[in-house]
């Protein structure tokens, strides 16, 4: 159990210093008020994506198998712009602002999370011997 909200907790700060930064980057398309408010969007981030990005995700399905996955980056916008609208203190201009930011999200994220945890415990390692 430790292990799990370790890495719950380790989401979530990823996430904020993601938010953060694409607040920073995209001033002022996209504004984030303060720290504080980065931290509540995280968390925002965190919960959406856990409850209602897999429901998006099969709801559609057709769209993301035609387009070779990449209406997920809709989603991911659809759900920062649903961020914007339950935590105030965030602003995104527009749909196309919350893609980009969104977009940045993700890398910034995966970046964070690479270098933050390398070795990953889900990872399966087989070895063959003789």
């Amino acid at each position: 159990m430790g292990n799990f909200l370790t890495r719950l907790i380790a989401r979530w700060v990823v996430a904020t210093l993601s938010i953060w930064a694409v607040g920073w980057l995209l001033q002022p398309h996209i504004e984030v008020r303060d720290f504080a408010t980065a931290i509540w969007a995280g968390l925002a981030l965190g919960l959406l994506n856990a409850l209602l990005r897999p429901l998006l995700i099969l709801l559609t399905l057709p769209a993301t198998i035609l387009t070779l996955g990449l209406f997920l980056l809709v989603i991911n916008a659809f759900i920062f712009v649903l961020v914007d609208e339950l935590v105030e203190g965030i602003m995104i201009a527009g749909f196309g602002w919350a893609f980009l930011g969104a977009l940045l999200i993700s890398i910034l994220s995966a970046l964070l999370n690479r270098f933050l945890a390398p070795e990953d415990s889900t990872r399966v390692r087989i070895e063959i011997r003789r």
